[in-house]
């Protein structure tokens, strides 16, 4: 998971718990997390979580303070009170099944439980225990219990436990967690907004083993994505083939050829407030040559291929708008006037907002976590921003939407 560093962040203060697991160790890779973010930080570790990993090793990736047992500190007599005055966000992660009992009965009966009774903002739990606890009626009321009261609540996920049994109860993975959080904090102006995100290459297939497309990652859609999610959208990704992963919440479609992402975005757009198309679509799809896979003996004097053109999504959404949705493109350039060409493409395509960037940069654009990037709106309004983190670009580009 790459750290989301963007300045709506800076300043804000998180404070991690951790109980009795196994898994305690995993806080401290979450205290990476929230630290390279630009988030700053408090911990607190139960005596139980003590055993497992030390509050020095969270002191020296920066947690400050590090809390333990309720009575240990005398110079901060109300440490139990600290997190709700200064921190925006509390996450208890492992958390066990005792936490949960005592948060869902209002028990406050060490450092941590009390924090978090005290703590009225935005509150964070990812339980891990045995398979056999979780499933226990008692735990599962519990957990019930507090996501009724709003707490923020990342499941365990199934697979092997350090005990040997096999199901649910494994803690979530870091990165859901660390996101979940970021969510908590980040600011919820596209609540209720349904957008649609085209992301990633598509691949037209010659023959079984050879097709035609680029080298797109997706990882410009994927930061529109990432940034809608965390402002709370409900957000669809339709993407090609990539290596890119998604939060519970997102929903994903696979695609490979321009043909299925065309039939896919039809099928949703009429559903949707807003439309961004960052895939890197192939214009044109070879003729398939029969079924199987072309042998260099069939072309003895070399290979001509035939393309046929392939439907344009983003301009097909233009024409379908209505007028109370709006719909972003992308355009990748080269050796271009990127101003005019991008100004051609708004209005030709209907578009409310263009992001138009060069691609023959070594530092920018396919395959980057950065980007040069010009936009462009309906209004006549241009910003130019360069050589720009792809996540700081999305939250801009919604900002402006």
């Amino acid at each position: 998971m790459i750290p989301l560093r963007l300045p709506v962040f800076a300043g804000k203060r998180v404070h991690l718990g951790v109980t009795g697991s196994i898994a305690a160790y995993k806080g401290l890779d979450l205290l990476r997390l929230f630290v390279k973010t630009g988030l700053t930080a408090g911990a607190t570790l139960t005596h139980a979580a003590s055993r497992f990993v030390t509050d020095l090793s969270f002191a020296s990736l920066g947690a400050d303070p590090v809390y333990g047992d309720l009575f240990q500190d005398r110079l901060a007599p109300y440490g139990h009170l600290e997190p709700g005055q200064v921190a925006q966000a509390m996450v208890i992660a492992p958390a066990t099944a005792s936490m949960l009992a005592k948060l869902a009965h209002g028990l406050a009966d060490d450092m941590l439980s009390t924090q978090a009774l005290a703590f009225d903002g935005p509150l964070i739990i990812a339980p891990c225990m045995n398979p056999r606890m979780w499933r226990n009626p008692a735990t599962r009321a519990n957990w019930e219990t507090l996501l009724s009261r709003g707490i923020i609540g990342v499941p365990p996920c199934s697979g092997d436990v350090a005990c040997g049994d096999s199901g649910q109860g494994r803690l979530a993975e870091t990165a859901d967690i660390y996101l979940a959080t970021l969510k908590a904090l980040a600011p919820h102006d596209l609540t209720g907004q349904k957008i649609l995100i085209t992301l990633g290459p598509t691949r037209e297939h010659f023959d079984k083993v050879r097709f035609w497309s680029n080298p797109s990652s997706g990882k410009m859609g994927w930061s529109l994505a990432m940034a809608a999610w965390l402002r709370h959208a409900r957000v669809t990704v339709v993407h090609g083939p990539v290596n890119l992963t998604f939060p519970p919440g997102v929903d994903t479609i696979g695609v490979n050829t321009a043909r299925e992402m065309f039939d896919a975005c039809m099928d949703l757009w009429p559903d949707m407030d807003m439309g961004c198309c960052t895939a890197a679509v192939a214009d044109f799809s070879p003729v398939p040559h029969g079924r199987g896979k072309l042998k260099k003996d069939e072309c003895p004097e070399g290979l001509c291929v035939t393309f046929t053109r392939n439907p344009d999504i983003l301009k097909t959404m233009g024409e379908h708008k209505r007028p109370d949705q709006r719909l972003i493109g992308f355009a990748a350039e080269a050796e271009v006037d990127l101003q005019t060409t991008a100004k051609a493409k708004l209005t030709a395509k209907n578009l409310d907002l263009i992001a138009a960037n060069r691609i023959d940069s070594d530092e920018t654009g396919f395959a980057r976590w950065n980007n040069s990037v010009l936009l462009l709106d309906s209004q006549g309004q241009s910003e130019h921003m360069l050589n720009r983190p792809k996540i700081d670009i999305a939250w801009r580009i919604w900002d402006w939407m």
